[in-house]
C-alpha cells in the first residue's frame, strides 16, 4: 500500500484517504506527531496546503510503534509556514499590507510641529504686517519678523510726512529705492524746479547776510519807545513876515510858518538840521495855521511834499509824503538812520487861491528813547 500511495503522489494525483489507528485520550496530549497532524488538518480545512510546508506522512505508525520526536527547529519551521500568506480559496491573489511591519519597541522620530504665524507684541508703532500682523515702523520696507514686503498692505493709510517734505518743492518726491535698485535720474521739470528753489534759497541767504544789520535795526525800531528830537537849525526858501521857520518847530500848534507865496507854493521848502546825526523813526506834521477845524479855510494846506534826507556821509535820499485834508497832527513813518538834515519841499496844496498861502503849524521828529539804550 505504501508503494501505491508513493506512485500516486509522484504522478500528481491525490492519494486515497488513509485511516489512522485509534488514539486513546491518554496519548493525545503526549504525542507530538498527533498535535502536528491536528494543526495541519485545521489549516487544510481553512486554506490549501502551503507548498513550502513538508508533505504529511502517508503512514502513521501505531501507538505501539516508537516514533522519534521532532526537534525545536522543525517545530519553528512548521509554525512559520502556517503564518505565510496563502491565496484566497476563491482564487484571488494574496494582498500585501499597506504599512510595513515595524519591530516592536523601536521608537519613531517625532514629526516637526507646524504652527501658523501669530502676532507678536507690537513694540514698534506703525502699520501691521499684512502677512503676520507684526507691528513695524513706518519707514520699514520689509517686516522685521517674516521679511515680507509691507507695500502690499493697501488698507493701512500712509504715515504723515514731515513739514519740509510737504512743501511745494517736495511734491514730486519719489519714495526711497529698494535695496539693490538704482534710482532713476530726474530729467523732467521737477528737477528744474528743484534747482530754481535751491538758487532762490541761496540768494535769500546772501541777501540776509548783507542786510542783517538793517533787519536788526528794523526790529529795534518796531519795539523801541519814542522820544521827541529837536533840530538845532531851521531854514526855509522864504518866509512870510513874522512867521519864520522856527515857528514850525516850537511845539506850539497856534503858530505857523508860511512862504508868503499865494497859490500852491510849489517848490518852496523848509529845512531842519542836526549837529549830531540821529536816527529818526517817525515824523508828525500839522498842516494849516492851527489845530482848530474853523481855521482850515483861512489858509492853504500842503498835500504832497518831498522829504530830502541827508545822512552823515553826505548821501541824499528822497521820500514822498502825502497828507490828508484835515486838521490836527498826522503821523508818518520815517525809519532813517544817521540823519544830518531833512528838507520838506512843497509839491501841491489843498485849497490854494490867489489870496491864500500854504502854511504848516508844526513839524515834530521822534527817535529812540535813551531808556532803550540802557
Amino acid at each position: 500500500m505504501a508503494g501505491t500511495g508513493g506512485a500516486a503522489a509522484a504522478a500528481g494525483t491525490p492519494a486515497p484517504p488513509h485511516h489512522a489507528d485509534p488514539v486513546t485520550p491518554e496519548d493525545e496530549d503526549t504525542t507530538p506527531t498527533l498535535r502536528n497532524r491536528r494543526a495541519q488538518a485545521a489549516a487544510g480545512d481553512a486554506a490549501p496546503a502551503n507548498p513550502y510546508a513538508s508533505a504529511p506522512p502517508t503512514h502513521v505508525a501505531s501507538p505501539s510503534t516508537s516514533t522519534p520526536a521532532p526537534s525545536a527547529a522543525e517545530e519553528a519551521e512548521r509554525a512559520r509556514a502556517l503564518l505565510v500568506p496563502v491565496a484566497d480559496p476563491e482564487g484571488r491573489p494574496a494582498t500585501t499590507p499597506d504599512v510595513a511591519p515595524v519591530l516592536p519597541g523601536r521608537p519613531a522620530a517625532a514629526r516637526p510641529r507646524v504652527q501658523s504665524p501669530g502676532a507678536e507684541p507690537a513694540d514698534e508703532t506703525g502699520p501691521p504686517c499684512p502677512w503676520c500682523s507684526t507691528g513695524n515702523r513706518p519707514d520699514r520696507h520689509f517686516c522685521r519678523r517674516c521679511a515680507m514686503a509691507l507695500t502690499d498692505n493697501t488698507n493701512v493709510p500712509d504715515a504723515p510726512r514731515p513739514w519740509w517734505r510737504r512743501m511745494w518743492w517736495g511734491a514730486g518726491e519719489r519714495p526711497a529705492p529698494w535695496a539693490g535698485d538704482r534710482p532713476r535720474l530726474r530729467r523732467g521739470i521737477s528737477g528744474i524746479f528743484s534747482w530754481i528753489a535751491l538758487a532762490l534759497a541761496l540768494v535769500l541767504v546772501v541777501f540776509a547776510a548783507f542786510n542783517v544789520d538793517n533787519a536788526w535795526n528794523a526790529a529795534r525800531d518796531h519795539f523801541a519807545k519814542r522820544a521827541q528830537v529837536n533840530p538845532d537849525k531851521m531854514t526855509a526858501s522864504r518866509s512870510f513876515k513874522d512867521h519864520e521857520p522856527k515857528l514850525a518847530f516850537d511845539k506850539i500848534s497856534n503858530s505857523w510858518w508860511g512862504p508868503g507865496v499865494s497859490q500852491s507854493a510849489e517848490g518852496e521848502w523848509i529845512q531842519a538840521e542836526f549837529q549830531q546825526p540821529i536816527r529818526i523813526l517817525d515824523v508828525i506834521i500839522t498842516p494849516g495855521i492851527s489845530v482848530r477845524a474853523s481855521d482850515l479855510t483861512e489858509a492853504a494846506m500842503p498835500h504832497r511834499m518831498d522829504a530830502v534826507i541827508t545822512t552823515s556821509d553826505g548821501k541824499k535820499t528822497t521820500r514822498q509824503i502825502t497828507l490828508d485834508q484835515g486838521s490836527g497832527p498826522q503821523r508818518r513813518k520815517f525809519r532813517v538812520g544817521e540823519v544830518s538834515s531833512v528838507r520838506f519841499i512843497i509839491r501841491s496844496a489843498y485849497g490854494a487861491g490867489p489870496k491864500k498861502q500854504v502854511s504848516i503849524a508844526e513839524i515834530e521828529f521822534f527817535g529812540r528813547s535813551t531808556a532803550n539804550e540802557g
